[in-house]
C-alpha cells in the first residue's frame, strides 16, 4: 500500500476519532476528568500491543535494545502528551480543535530542518505563517468573556502536538525497514500502555470519576470507548506508516491534515444536524463563516509548504 493511501485512511480516521473523543468527553464525562478515559485506553493499549507482536511474528527480537527502548518511549512520552488533549477536549468543540491541530506539519518541518535537513524555504515560512493565521482568527472572533478559555485551548493543543510530534519523530528516526512495522509498534502502544498505568496510579481522583461514570452508565460507555480504540489503532497505523514511506514527514503530515479540517468542518455539520450529541457544532452563520475561512486558510497555507 502507498503512502498516498494510508494518508486517505488516516484522514477518515482521525476526523472520525476527534468526534469520538469529543462525544465521549462531553457525553459521558460531562466536561469533567475526561482524562479518566486513560483508565481504559490503559489496559486497551497493552492488549493492542500484545496482539500486535503476536501479528508482527515476534521480529522485534533482532532489533537492538536501545531501539526497543526508543519505540517505547515514543509511545510513552505520547501517553503524557494526550493530557493535555483531553483537558482541550473539556473546554471545546471538533472543529476548533481539528484547525489547532494543523501546526503539526509546522512543527514537522521546523524539527525536519533542525534534525534530518530538511529544506526550509520562504515560500513555507510564509506558509506557517498563514497557518497560524487559523487559530487567530478563531480567538478574535470569540466573545471576549470565551476568549481566555479559545486561548486556553489553543495552549493545551499545542503542547498536545509539541509532543505527538517528538514522540513520531523518535519513531522514523529509529524505525528498521527490515523488520516488521507491526511488531515496532507493538512497542509504541506499550508505552503508551505503561505511560497511562502510571497516570492512572498517580490521579486517584481521575480512577474514581472513570468508575463513577462507568456506573452512572451502566458500563454504556465502554462501547464508544472500544469504538475510539479500533479507529485510534487504525489512525495511528496509517498515519505512522505514510510518514515512514512519504517523501518526508511534514509532506505526508501536510497532506493529511489539509484535509481533516475540511472533513471534521463539513461531518461537524451533518452530524449536528442528523444526531446533535455526536456533532456538537454551532451552526450559526457566524461560526460557519469563521470556520470555513480558518479553514481555507489551513489548507492555503499546507498546499504552499508541500510545493
Amino acid at each position: 500500500m502507498n503512502w498516498v493511501s494510508l494518508v486517505i485512511i488516516a484522514i477518515i480516521a482521525t476526523s472520525l476519532n476527534i468526534f469520538i473523543d469529543n462525544y465521549i468527553s462531553d457525553f459521558y464525562f460531562k466536561g469533567k476528568g475526561a482524562n479518566a478515559q486513560k483508565m481504559f485506553y490503559a489496559i486497551a493499549s497493552i492488549v493492542v500491543s500484545i496482539v500486535f507482536l503476536f501479528a508482527g511474528g515476534f521480529d522485534f527480537i533482532s532489533l537492538e535494545f536501545k531501539t526497543l527502548i526508543l519505540f517505547f518511549i515514543s509511545g510513552f512520552i505520547a501517553s503524557f502528551g494526550s493530557i493535555a488533549y483531553y483537558k482541550a477536549l473539556e473546554i471545546d468543540n471538533s472543529t476548533n480543535l481539528s484547525i489547532f491541530i494543523q501546526l503539526t506539519p509546522v512543527l514537522y518541518l521546523i524539527f525536519g530542518w533542525i534534525f534530518f535537513g530538511d529544506s526550509l524555504s520562504v515560500q513555507q515560512l510564509i506558509a506557517f505563517l498563514i497557518i497560524l493565521s487559523a487559530p487567530f482568527i478563531i480567538v478574535v472572533s470569540t466573545r471576549k468573556r470565551s476568549r481566555d478559555t479559545q486561548i486556553k485551548s489553543i495552549l493545551f493543543v499545542l503542547t498536545y502536538v509539541l509532543i505527538k510530534v517528538i514522540s513520531n519523530l523518535i519513531f522514523i528516526k529509529e524505525n528498521v525497514p527490515e523488520i516488521n512495522f507491526i511488531s515496532e509498534i507493538a512497542f509504541v502502544y506499550m508505552g503508551k500502555g505503561i505511560g497511562d498505568l502510571i497516570i492512572m496510579y498517580t490521579h486517584p481522583k481521575w480512577r474514581k470519576r472513570f468508575r463513577y461514570v462507568e456506573k452512572a452508565s451502566r458500563k454504556k460507555v465502554l462501547y464508544p470507548l472500544l469504538a475510539e480504540t479500533i479507529v485510534s489503532v487504525v489512525k495511528n497505523v496509517s498515519y505512522q506508516a505514510s510518514l515512514i514511506l512519504a517523501p518526508t514527514a511534514a509532506i505526508a503530515s501536510a497532506s493529511t491534515d489539509s484535509i481533516i479540517p475540511i472533513a471534521v468542518f463539513f461531518m461537524g455539520l451533518v452530524f449536528t444536524i442528523i444526531w446533535p450529541k455526536f456533532g456538537r457544532e454551532k451552526l450559526n452563520r457566524k461560526s460557519v463563516l469563521v470556520h470555513l475561512i480558518a479553514t481555507i486558510l489551513v489548507v492555503i497555507g499546507i498546499v504552499l509548504i508541500q510545493n
